[in-house]
């Protein structure tokens, strides 16, 4: 996929803003979702998307919608630090398929790393346990700074 086109309304992060497909939650509101990668590259692996927007990439977004997933990914990325404090985060988001994205829903990847610890390849290895996601998952939630 390019960076222009119309956005696939049945895109995996679309069919779990609709609950259509399960999704271990991180935190939300009205406009965001912050949740668990189901093929996490760390420990502590979480996704943040709008639940308003239908950008693609960051190219599309609306302003406003970008300065609430800033908000977010800021927030978000504070509470897996003291959740589980790693050594660094890598904050990452791609744009069109030659860029690395996978998803064509605006997303954001918040990574914990740790100094002796290498990276998965996204989507190398099975899908991770829920159980394990959902235990991470209430680590960092309960980490999150109040609204």
């Amino acid at each position: 996929m390019s960076l222009t086109g119309p956005y696939d309304p049945n895109n995996i992060f679309a069919r779990i803003l609709r609950g259509e497909t399960p999704a271990v939650t991180v935190w939300e509101d009205d406009h965001v979702l912050a949740f668990m990668d189901v093929f996490p590259q760390s420990e502590g692996h979480v996704l943040v998307i709008s639940k308003t927007s239908r950008a693609r990439n960051l190219l599309e977004v609306e302003p406003d919608v970008l300065t609430r997933l800033t908000a977010a990914v800021r927030r978000t990325a504070r509470a897996v630090d003291r959740a589980l404090s790693p050594d660094g985060l890598s904050v990452m988001q791609f744009n069109g398929e030659a860029g690395g994205q996978t998803v064509f829903h605006l997303h954001f990847h918040i990574i914990p790393r740790w100094a002796d610890r290498g990276l998965k390849g996204h989507r190398d290895g099975p899908i991770a346990e829920p159980a394990v996601l959902r235990a991470q998952a209430a680590r960092i939630a309960a980490a999150l700074d109040p609204d």
